[in-house]
């Protein structure tokens, strides 16, 4: 059965299974054990390219492929991001992360984003189909990733410039700003 997991159970047929095998990943992430370290050596608590590829092919699977990153899959990247307190991914995972958030974004505020294959591919830039400007992003979708990234301790570069600057041209008084990234003033 555990030797059949990774086929089955890793491999998504809708957004909510996809969700789950991201859960399996975070579980892998944060023990060092499960199918997702399976035959490697895994330590816990540590995000590696194995497992950033594992994530990849979860959210690129052919079921999934032509919808949009879901709310349950993104938070899933973010359960994954705050387990890993080390990295050795070489920023594999974060580039996957703001895609997807963005992803989920765009599609959520009625906005066109290609296929995930595209979208989430380490050789597409991100300002190649994300949105620039917040002109047309929903506001509660910007409030959701504030709120996700809100006291993390691992910050995700790519993603905070996006949602500063959705945040900046979505006129929030500049005095709330800091308490979007709880930096303080």
């Amino acid at each position: 059965m555990e030797g059949a997991l990774p086929s089955s159970v890793l491999e998504p047929t809708c957004r909510d299974t996809a969700a789950h095998a991201l859960a399996i990943v975070r579980d892998g992430v944060i023990t060092g054990e499960g199918p997702t370290t399976k035959g490697r050596v895994h330590f816990s608590r540590s995000l590696d390219a194995d497992d950033a590829a594992w994530c990849k092919r979860i959210l690129t699977a052919a079921a999934v492929e032509h919808q949009p990153v879901s709310r349950a899959e993104a938070e899933a990247l973010f359960e994954i991001a705050q387990a890993a307190t080390e990295r050795s991914d070489d920023g594999r995972f974060d580039d996957l992360l703001a895609k997807a958030v963005a992803h989920h974004a765009a599609a959520m505020s009625g906005l066109r984003v290609p296929p995930r294959s595209v979208a989430l591919s380490p050789e597409t830039d991100i300002e190649s189909w994300a949105p620039a400007h917040a002109k047309g992003v929903d506001s509660d979708t910007l409030e959701w990733i504030a709120a996700q990234m809100r006291g993390k301790r691992n910050t995700n570069r790519t993603l905070m410039a996006m949602v500063a600057t959705f945040i900046g041209v979505a006129a929030l008084p500049l005095a709330q700003l800091p308490n979007v990234f709880d930096i303080g003033m």
